[in-house]
């Protein structure tokens, strides 16, 4: 279960990089990129947690 939520968190921060550099467009004039990286960092910090 933990490696599937880093794999979320890895694959929502590489999308939300991509359009925040204009590398797939669309996403990065949505609020789509923000909802990306609160995804990320959410599975992140639930990770750091329940591992404690």
């Amino acid at each position: 279960m933990r490696s599937i939520l880093w794999l979320i968190a890895v694959v929502c921060i590489v999308l939300w990089l991509l359009g925040f550099f204009g590398i797939i467009a669309g996403i990065g004039s949505s609020s789509l990129i923000h909802i990306l990286l609160v995804i990320a960092i959410i599975a992140i910090l639930y990770n750091i947690i329940r591992r404690a």
